[in-house]
């Protein structure tokens, strides 16, 4: 193989290869779509009262292997809608029926045949393709996860049974990708999040709405508020908006028309008055700019707000901090003239870029998201122009690593998303700058320009982490719960081997409360802990590594005579003079 487009190809005809496995072991089994997917495949299927779990995917995965041995071709067929119906009659294949009777009566249908090398047929499909030609075209792949998934996506649909599959070129590639997704389990940020007591959930208080722990809040503050600092230095004012908000602000934004059912709706018990509880915070923002006149002197207006925004994700979707019902955006605005575009653009992409390197995820990428032909976009289509290649040349000027992505723009204008790449190369979307001529249109929002003429400004959307949550999913899972020095919950942690040390050890105290940490962020005073327990010194050790504690003292009795601490970090252990201590914490 010696594209990508061929690689497609071979991962969408191994979904068929899984069905036609399927087929054979759990004859009764009726199927849904089998496409693939990024590094692999799917198939939903209905197996019925069959309970298949992955201890069963060992089983289909020597059955495909097997089915791959015939050395199958395959041949393309076309039916009437007529004659696809009957197939799908006859096969007693109701989802596949359901797919056929949606189709124009008029459209001619594509079927894949499996043959074998006599052959003989193994399995057809009802598929548009496109498919390798034969077997030998299969590299490497294993069947990697069972998960449920409801027909369509519709929630009031039966679930079916949704069988994943991986698949490479070549072995190396796949067993690669295997050992990236072992250290991605060992990553797992609702794995280390319990571990770690960062943050919890409860069936009370509802699916998709965390709960910080002490230790979590810490974090999540700390990084809160280095953005903060940050865009404070670039003129940014804080502000603050309420959480519900008449569904009129929407409707106005544009908004309610494209994701009205994302909104959780609120009552009035008395006057009965339909608010929503807000999903985002610009259309709020505009109306803060719009409360006074403005003229030219004042622009560009910055303002910026770390505030809790409220989406009602389907069930199904929702996934530990990654997604959410409640999101906390550190959200940032800019009201400016087009003259100002480039300056504040240039300030933005170097707010992003000074604290993915303190967070340590400097490998950034700039994905250029752009509007496509499709309906679902609001503005003229010249202003869209004008702003993308204002974008592209923000980039250009930027000096960003950037590619261009059509059909990724937000509905009211493009924008600049950072590509953050993670420990184990895996990239995430992280912060965003949008630009948007649609909603100062859509508001009225004006200022007195220079000759005493009304002007429309320029909005500009920013969000350094994004979603906190969703950012704090990528950094434990980046970090491995092992966190810079500076944001960690619980910064030191001192052990001691016997109680002959407590004095001492008032002595380290003394000296650990006087320490204030000033990068990144001014103030900070130092978290530590004391370990008196009467556990041996080895369980409180690893109990301290457990917690992936930064730094942890240990003293004993020649500590104490030597007037120094042992000091261990998760790379090196050594030791440091008592008076020495302050000045070695602070350049962690």
């Amino acid at each position: 193989m010696k594209n990508q487009e061929q690689v497609e190809k071979m991962r969408h005809t191994l979904s068929h290869v899984l069905a036609a496995a399927v087929k054979e072991l759990y004859p009764t089994t009726t199927f849904g779509i089998g496409p693939a997917v990024e590094n692999g495949f799917y198939y939903d299927m209905n197996f019925g009262e069959v309970k298949i779990t992955e201890k069963d995917l060992a089983k289909i995965e020597k059955k495909m292997r097997g089915i791959i041995q015939r050395k199958f071709k395959m041949e393309r067929v076309e039916k009437t809608r007529n004659e696809a119906l009957d197939w799908a009659i006859s096969e007693k294949q109701p989802l596949k029926k359901e797919l056929i009777e949606e189709l124009p009566a008029s459209e001619t249908i594509s079927f894949y045949i499996m043959r074998d090398n006599s052959g003989k047929e193994i399995f057809t499909d009802l598929c548009k393709g496109p498919h390798i030609r034969e077997s030998k075209e299969i590299g490497a792949f294993k069947l990697e996860k069972v998960a449920g998934a409801y027909w369509r996506g519709d929630e009031k649909r039966e679930m079916l049974t949704r069988v994943y599959g991986v698949a490479f070129e070549a072995q190396e590639e796949l067993d690669i990708y295997l050992k990236r997704q072992e250290e991605a389990k060992a990553r797992d940020h609702r794995k280390l999040g319990k571990e770690l007591d960062l943050y919890t959930f409860s069936d009370l208080v509802g699916a998709g709405l965390p709960m910080f722990t002490p230790r979590g809040t810490l974090m999540r503050d700390l990084l809160a508020d280095y953005s903060l600092s940050l865009r404070k230095r670039a003129g940014f004012s804080r502000v603050w908006t309420p959480h519900i908000t008449k569904v009129d602000l929407y409707k106005t934004s544009g908004h309610y028309a494209k994701f009205g059912d994302e909104l959780f709706m609120v009552h009035s018990q008395v006057n009965g008055e339909e608010f929503a509880l807000k999903p985002m915070n610009c259309p709020h923002h505009t109306q803060i700019f719009a409360s006074l006149p403005r003229t030219y002197k004042e622009m560009p207006v910055r303002y910026m707000e770390p505030t809790t925004d409220y989406r009602d994700e389907k069930s199904g979707e929702l996934g530990g901090l990654s997604r959410v019902r409640s999101l906390t955006q550190d959200d940032s605005h800019v009201f400016c003239r087009t003259t100002q575009i480039k300056d504040e653009i240039k300030n933005l992409v170097s707010i992003v870029k000074e604290f993915y390197t303190e967070v340590g995820m400097d490998k950034l990428r700039a994905r250029l998201s752009y509007r496509s032909d499709e309906d679902k976009y609001l503005g003229d289509k010249k202003l869209w122009e004008m702003a993308q290649k204002q974008i592209k040349q923000a980039a250009i000027d930027n000096g960003l690593d950037f590619f261009e992505a059509e059909g990724e723009a937000a509905f009211y204008g493009p924008k600049i998303d950072f590509m953050a790449e993670d420990a184990i190369g895996r990239e995430h979307q992280v912060a965003t700058i949008q630009l948007d001529f649609v909603q100062p249109e859509r508001f009225g929002l004006e200022f007195t320009n220079e000759k005493g003429e009304k002007e429309r400004p320029v909005m500009i959307h920013h969000a350094t982490l994004g979603s906190i949550e969703r950012f704090m999913s990528v950094f434990i899972e980046h970090t491995a719960g092992w966190f810079p020095f500076w944001v960690a919950p619980e910064q030191v942690r001192i052990l001691t081997v016997n109680d002959k040390v407590s004095q001492y050890v008032q002595k380290i105290c003394s000296e650990l409360d006087g320490i204030i940490l000033e990068k990144p962020i001014k103030y900070n005073e130092l978290r530590y802990s004391i370990d008196e327990s009467d556990d041996s010194l080895g369980k409180k050790i690893r109990r301290a590594v457990a917690m992936k504690i930064p730094a942890i003292l240990i003293v004993g009795e020649k500590d104490m005579e030597a007037g120094e601490v042992s000091i261990r970090l998760r790379d090196k252990e050594e030791k440091v003079k008592l008076k020495g201590l302050a000045k070695y914490l602070r350049e962690l």
